[in-house]
């Protein structure tokens, strides 16, 4: 049985990895990191949270705003 849970929290150790690295769980953290920021207290208003939709249209806009070459 002890052998099993290990397997499973690898398995799910190398699943959260491979979310982090193909930029699959980038929702994930940009809500995370919204509300961390929040409950430190900033001075500002806080920002409208985005939807899965609009974070992911935010996100393309930003990456293909700015000119991407090499030379």
């Amino acid at each position: 049985m002890e052998t099993q849970a290990k397997a499973v929290g690898l398995l799910r150790g190398a699943w959260s990895w491979v979310r982090q690295v193909s930029g699959d769980a980038a929702y994930e953290n940009y809500l995370r990191c919204i509300t961390r920021h929040s409950d430190i207290g900033a001075s500002a208003a806080p920002a409208p949270l985005l939807s899965r939709a609009e974070f992911y249209l935010d996100s393309l806009r930003r990456r293909y705003s700015t000119v991407s070459r090499c030379c």
